[in-house]
């Protein structure tokens, strides 16, 4: 992975942005800054690929699925995870 400092915001990434900020602000009125979305979001992916790694064997594979499955993290069969994005 390479290191960037500048970041290409097009229609979608701004509307994915603009509504991850609303998610991560406190209320109406705080507007947190873009490092901490980026943050949130981040941990949040980790922690969820983590949270599916924890009940995969627990559950069957299509409440898995049912449950977990996003356009980030396409869930295939019982060991497979397949990203969109890379």
């Amino acid at each position: 992975m390479t290191k960037r400092t500048s970041l290409k915001l097009n229609d979608e990434r701004q509307r994915l942005l603009d509504q991850a900020s609303g998610i991560v602000a406190r209320d109406e009125h705080d507007d947190p800054p873009m490092s901490d979305v980026i943050d949130a979001a981040l941990t949040h992916l980790v922690e969820s690929q983590e949270n599916l790694e924890d009940v995969r064997d627990r559950y069957p594979p299509q409440t898995v699925k049912d449950c977990c499955n996003t356009s980030v993290l396409n869930l295939r069969y019982r060991t497979y995870v397949e990203s969109r994005w890379r």
